[in-house]
């Protein structure tokens, strides 16, 4: 056995299963010490590498597509302190990294790991139940059904619709799409036979995401669900079945082909930004920003514009 203890976490490794425990460093994410420590058996795994830093390492693991549930919903989204499969190493450890590296890989080798991606989940997704809170509203979820509920920062067009109660045996697929610069993120679940283009912050079966701390746990609800859908790759070969008999592919698994929704007035950019100023006007006054969030927030629109 071998292992690499650091404040951002202790991995090791048995020759079959890579264990990852989250530290107790303030740079560890929400999500990673939400999540609580991952299991990865060997032939989930593509390689393992090790990159020198002139203040620190990183330890980086690659999973083989399609393993992880979470890594399927975030699509490579998810930043540095957040991502599970990163490690900080520090200097004085190199040598202990560089070994666990060599070990990993030579188990790799000897077992005849493919890196082919794979068409099951090999993780289990995170524990339930799940609750979390961010954003416009709650979501709760406990292998059966999601719950979504709605707090005073809710659109009224929304809010007015109540709590919302869907079957997993209704979700066709769950979407999480972080905040990036002035574009907020969100986490939708699609819906069979009611594909939809309505922003998240109309529609009643998404919560909308501002970039705030407690965002990157929405992407925890995704995996949880996610795991329980159809596995991707099974999706696909459907597809291509009923393509080649000449029945159109389903959009997600069983949902009725997507009608294509009317394309929006396009919106320039300084339209988008005075509109992305007047919402942080919003939060600032509503109490979700603080001074100097919203002052920070300002100052980089103005500077766009």
């Amino acid at each position: 056995m071998v292992e690499i203890i650091q404040k951002d976490g202790t991995w090791t490794f048995d020759g079959e299963t890579l264990r990852l425990t989250p530290g107790h460093d303030k740079s560890v994410g929400l999500l990673r010490r939400t999540l609580g420590e991952l299991q990865v058996p060997l032939r989930a795994l593509a390689g393992i590498s090790f990159e020198h830093g002139k203040k620190a390492g990183r330890l980086r693991l690659r999973l083989r597509d399609g393993a992880d549930p979470l890594l399927q919903v975030s699509g490579g989204r998810l930043t540095e302190p957040h991502d599970p499969y990163q490690l900080v190493v520090e200097p004085d450890r190199y040598g202990v990294a560089e070994y666990v590296t060599e070990e990993v890989r030579n188990a790799l080798l000897l077992d005849r790991v493919p890196t082919d991606p794979v068409d099951a989940y090999l993780l289990p997704g995170p524990s339930l139940p799940l609750s979390v809170s961010a954003g416009d509203g709650t979501v709760s979820f406990d292998g059966e059904q999601v719950r979504l509920e709605w707090n005073w920062k809710t659109e009224d067009a929304k809010a007015a619709s109540g709590a919302r109660t869907l079957a997993l045996t209704d979700i066709a697929a769950v979407e999480w799409l972080p905040a990036a610069g002035l574009e907020n993120g969100h986490l939708r679940f699609v819906v069979r036979h009611a594909p939809t283009k309505t922003p998240a912050k109309y529609d009643p079966n998404a919560v909308e995401l501002w970039g705030f701390k407690k965002d990157p746990l929405m992407a925890l609800v995704a995996a949880a669900v996610q795991v329980r859908l159809p596995h991707p790759a099974a999706r696909d070969t459907e597809g291509a079945r009923t393509e080649r008999d000449g029945v159109p592919a389903l959009t997600g698994a069983g949902a009725a082909p997507a009608v294509p929704a009317p394309a929006a007035p396009a919106e320039d950019g300084h339209d988008a930004l005075l509109r992305r100023l007047r919402e942080l006007g919003e939060l600032h006054r509503s109490g979700v920003l603080t001074d100097e969030e919203f002052a920070l927030a300002k100052q980089a629109i103005l500077k766009r514009m």
